[in-house]
């Protein structure tokens, strides 16, 4: 295997790895709102639980704003206003939560 080969395959191993924990931790800042969202509706233990859990599998292909958009209309449909731009904000500072949290194997 020459230098060049050795370079690609490592490439493609850390763009494999990277693709691996934007994933999970996106999954786990979905998870982490939906539960947040959850909470402020009224929901508590296993109902919260069940929510936020149906709210990541539903949206594993959605984009953030859509996701921002969706956690709006359900607090909005709970009677709760909410602006998207919090809540994006509150996305991102959970999405620091769920990357580090898995960096460090929880």
């Amino acid at each position: 295997m020459t230098t060049f080969d050795e370079r690609e395959d490592t490439f493609e191993k850390k763009f494999a790895l990277d693709e691996e924990l934007h994933f999970k931790a996106t999954a786990r800042r979905n998870r982490l709102l939906a539960h947040w969202a959850a909470e402020q509706m009224g929901m508590q233990g296993e109902a919260a639980d069940d929510y936020a859990r149906a709210f990541v599998v539903s949206n594993l292909q959605s984009k953030d704003n859509e996701i921002a958009g969706k956690i709006a209309a359900a607090l909005k449909g709970s009677g709760i206003t909410a602006q998207e731009e919090d809540i994006r904000s509150r996305m991102i500072l959970l999405w620091e939560d769920a990357t580090a949290a898995i960096l460090a194997g929880q």
